[in-house]
């Protein structure tokens, strides 16, 4: 694939950033995409590996070694067709997706992947560009309905295949715009919101309808789905946030990531105070901040709160630092255990790791600290250092420490359906049905918290498994 010795004759040369001190100031991308010449070359790294170990990283089977010679060759428009052949929306993924196609990829033996995520999103962009990106309406409806509860990758991926099948769907989102986390959990300097509404709006033409503030279990009767669509599909996500069970903790300067996130969203989108904050505006402004979680939400709140002007940032983990490099002949092609340093940890954030809180500090109600102390691990369980106690100075506290599950107050409890051990919506992989008849699940759901690529690949399978279920046959790729 790509030039025979393209790896020998070029260096990976990945995207850029703006400066720091220049992206602080605003809330669009900064990422500086390659020059066409240069993807044509960094296309051409991909080597003939004969086992492309790329697809044994990447959930939503994306054809890497192909999309990146049709690059290479300079024939943009079949790359495009290639890429959304296994991949409904390879612009989030192209942005947020934290690619382990590349941790998978040969030429990471040597630390040298190919730059897949990056010559994806130029394929897509460049698609939406040159007006490649069309709907693509079905030749005859099945008479068949289809509702989606949840609009995030999931919903979407699965929604839009079932109306490519011919089924009549409508897509329910409790909140006022669609996308679900991708709308108000991913910041907008990581990736744009008007790239989710040019979706909507192809979808809309291939026949989805969006229903928004409309909550299945509380403004939406579960029951007048079952009543009126052939098929329901649940894509709600995992929305439950794990909390943070300390003195102190019910504090008002204790909130959740998402609630800080969704409100800048919300305010970037040109909401009012008002309306982007029912429960008291948050603000970073000028405070000390401390993010509690070291995954992807904590940096996207330490780019967030660095943007509106913090005094400081620090970020905690519970877990020990991770290696600066991972050990190969022990993790390759798998997804490795290592430091990840994120641009928003390049803009000014302390990092702390193998800390363990213990107690909010207060004064008339507000938070001015959080005592912590170090921990040792043993590879299964920790115990706290003697003597390692210490404070930070803290005016706001963000818990960022992941999702336990979906939520189950309104749409689970009226569903009905069986849980797993994990809390839940049990489903298998092959047909994606829930123990209620006509009722499936997909995405964060039915797998707990994961990634944007795992979503899109469930939303698309279940899509198939629907299909399946009310045609009898399918012809919706797995």
């Amino acid at each position: 694939m790509g030039k025979e010795t393209g790896f020998l004759e070029y260096d990976r040369e990945d995207r850029t950033y703006a400066d720091p001190q220049e992206r602080l100031t605003h809330y669009k991308e900064f990422t500086i995409p390659h020059a066409e010449g240069a993807l044509r070359k960094q296309a051409a790294r991909c080597m003939n590996c004969g086992i492309p170990y790329c697809h044994n990283g990447c959930p939503v089977n994306n054809i890497i070694p192909d999309w990146n010679h049709l690059v290479y060759e300079d024939d943009w428009k079949n790359a495009l067709a290639v890429l959304h052949s296994t991949n409904n929306f390879p612009e989030f993924t192209g942005r947020i997706c934290p690619a382990p196609c590349e941790a998978a990829c040969t030429l990471n033996i040597v630390d040298e992947p190919v730059t897949i995520k990056s010559i994806e999103c130029a394929i897509v962009d460049r698609g939406w560009k040159e007006g490649w990106v069309e709907p693509q309406i079905p030749e005859k409806q099945t008479g068949k309905s289809v509702a989606v509860v949840g609009s995030g990758p999931a919903g979407l991926a699965c929604a839009q295949q079932l109306a490519r099948a011919g089924h009549a769907v409508t897509v329910f989102e409790k909140s006022d715009r669609i996308g679900g986390l991708l709308r108000y959990g991913i910041p907008d300097f990581k990736m744009e919101k008007h790239l989710i509404n040019r979706r909507a709006v192809q979808m809309e033409a291939e026949g989805v309808q969006f229903r928004t503030s409309a909550e299945v279990g509380v403004e939406v009767s579960f029951q007048a789905l079952q009543d009126n669509f052939d098929a329901v599909v649940l894509a709600g996500g995992a929305e439950e946030p794990r909390r943070l069970d300390i003195p102190g903790a019910e504090l008002s300067g204790v909130r959740l990531a998402m609630e800080f996130l969704t409100q800048q969203n919300k305010r970037n989108a040109g909401d009012d105070e008002v309306r982007a904050a029912p429960r008291g505006t948050l603000s970073a402004k000028g405070k000390h901040v401390i993010v509690i979680g070291g995954g992807d939400t904590g940096s996207d709140c330490v780019g967030t709160s660095n943007r509106q002007g913090a005094a400081s940032v620090t970020q905690l983990e519970i877990m020990p630092k991770p290696p600066e490099k991972e050990d190969k002949a022990m993790t390759w092609p798998h997804w490795p255990l290592k430091l990840r340093t994120s641009s928003s940890h390049e803009e000014g954030a302390e990092r702390d790791w193998a800390v363990l809180t213990k107690r909010v500090v207060g004064e008339n109600g507000d938070v001015t600290g959080l005592e912590c102390v170090r921990i040792e691990w043993d590879g299964r369980s920790f115990e706290e250092v003697p003597g390692s106690e210490f404070t930070l100075k803290a005016d706001l506290i963000l818990l960022a420490m992941g999702f336990t599950g979906p939520k189950r107050r309104g749409l689970l409890d009226k569903a009905g359906v069986a849980l797993c051990e994990r809390g839940n919506v049990k489903a298998d992989t092959q047909r994606y049905a829930t123990d209620q008849d006509g009722v499936f699940a997909c995405g964060d759901m039915r797998r707990g918290q994961s990634l944007v690529v795992w979503a899109i690949r469930e939303g698309r399978q279940c899509a198939r498994a629907v299909d399946e279920a009310l045609m009898g046959v399918t012809d919706l790729p797995r």
